[in-house]
């Protein structure tokens, strides 16, 4: 924050309102922990604002409006989304332990096992073990074990997702397999968030924006995910209005902390 009012030639004294899109932010405790943080930092009358990064990266596709259905899938995953009337409601986001299978290190995991498997004569042969020996500079799947619990960071085994599209661009079935299910998971999730809020209206026909943000979703040759995840999307709510964002997440929270400022000004009769 400081380096940010540095580079624009401001000063603290001329923020009026201050949002955060912070990973792992789910509960008011998380909330409150980061409030009283910036509380010590700006004086009483900046408004402050403390959300999940989910949110951020939805206000960055509807310029600051809090509306509609994000997905991220990148490293991890989650949906969130809220109704015109500010409920919202979140599917996935829990972390490799807790399932976010669509995500990075989820496909990239598959992969780690469908190698151990094809090694341990538990499954199918695969492409997938010469691309990803090759690309760790490993002579053996029995090698994996070591690489894969010498370091615990969930990124360096999502980096394997272009080795996964790679293999299933190129008609390893066992890759595509596993692309097919994280695009199934990664479409489920946003179903299950349009569901619940209720998104789409009583016939499901209704319009609300779905915006796209991630690593996972990014277009690759002949194996697009994120148009996959968006055709299932369509199948089911043919309304959804899918958008890949042009501004950065953190220019969607500047935007959220204006709304947010520009509706208490109002609620307190100022223009």
């Amino acid at each position: 924050m400081a380096e940010a009012l540095s580079k624009s030639g401001s000063k603290p004294s001329a923020v009026r309102a201050v949002c955060l899109g912070v990973s792992g932010v789910n509960h008011p405790n998380d909330q409150e922990r980061i409030l009283n943080w910036l509380r010590d930092i700006f004086p009483g009358h900046v408004k402050l604002y403390v959300r999940n990064d989910s949110v951020a990266a939805l206000a960055s596709g509807t310029m600051g409006k809090l509306h509609g259905c994000v997905l991220i899938a990148g490293t991890g995953t989650i949906s969130y989304g809220f109704t015109e009337d500010g409920r919202e409601a979140r599917a996935a986001g829990g972390g490799p332990v807790l399932g976010d299978w669509g995500s990075g290190y989820g496909i990239a995991a598959l992969a780690l096992t469908a190698v151990v498997r094809a090694h341990d004569g538990r499954g199918p042969q695969t492409m997938l073990t010469t691309s990803i020996l090759q690309s760790l500079g490993l002579d053996s799947p029995d090698e994996l074990i070591g690489w894969t619990y010498a370091d615990p960071s969930w990124a360096r085994i999502a980096a394997l997702v272009p080795i996964v599209v790679s293999c299933a661009e190129a008609g390893d079935p066992i890759a595509n397999e596993i692309l097919n299910d994280a695009v199934q998971e990664l479409a489920q999730s946003v179903k299950a968030v349009v569901q619940r809020l209720c998104l789409a209206g009583e016939d499901g026909m209704g319009s609300f924006p779905v915006v796209m943000v991630g690593g996972v979703l990014e277009a690759n040759k002949r194996w697009d995910i994120g148009k996959e995840v968006t055709d299932s999307v369509l199948k089911t709510y043919p309304g959804a209005c899918p958008i890949r964002p042009e501004v950065e997440p953190a220019v969607g929270a500047a935007l959220v902390a204006w709304n947010f400022l520009m509706k208490e000004t109002e609620g307190n009769g100022h223009t």
